[in-house]
């Protein structure tokens, strides 16, 4: 994990990979939990002997949306800015997800700070900084990522 001390800190790591996370295993309890939480209950994510059957992956796979869920639980995994006193997920620039997610697989994240700007006067009710962080998910064995996002985080010292 990178710490940094502060913001400033933080921001000076522009352009830089923050790290990559160790792989968490993709089970079919936490796709039927994230289906259960959205109300996505599509069979290729839900019912993987049908899955086995029917889907061109032969299997149950993760839910794209899922698989970005996971990015703060790795992004914490990654990096801390010890003066910063609450982070808040605002959002993305960019999401394609580009490859599925086997139930089964390992999983895991790598990340970059694109930069850091302060957040624009015009929007007082988020003061703080914007970090813009770009997220790759990785299936272990794969060559193509799951997942490439570029995240918006506002970050409050």
């Amino acid at each position: 994990m990178q710490s940094f001390a502060n913001l400033a800190e933080f921001t000076a790591h522009a352009g830089q990979p923050l790290g990559e996370t160790s792989y968490i295993s993709i089970t079919q309890e936490m796709v039927n939990q994230f289906a259960e939480a959205t109300g996505d209950h599509q069979w290729i994510h839900t019912d993987p002997d049908r899955a086995a059957r029917e889907s061109p992956y032969q299997t149950a796979i993760a839910h794209g949306f899922l698989t970005l869920s996971l990015a703060p639980r790795l992004l914490a995994e990654i990096y801390s800015v010890d003066s910063v006193k609450m982070a808040i997920n605002y959002g993305a620039n960019k999401i394609r997800f580009t490859n599925a997610v086997p139930v089964g697989s390992q999983l895991r994240m790598k990340a970059w700070l694109h930069h850091v700007e302060p957040q624009p006067a015009n929007d007082p009710d988020h003061p703080g900084s914007r970090a813009i962080i770009e997220c790759v998910f990785e299936v272990d064995g794969e060559t193509k990522p799951s997942c490439v996002a570029e995240l918006i985080v506002l970050l409050f010292e």
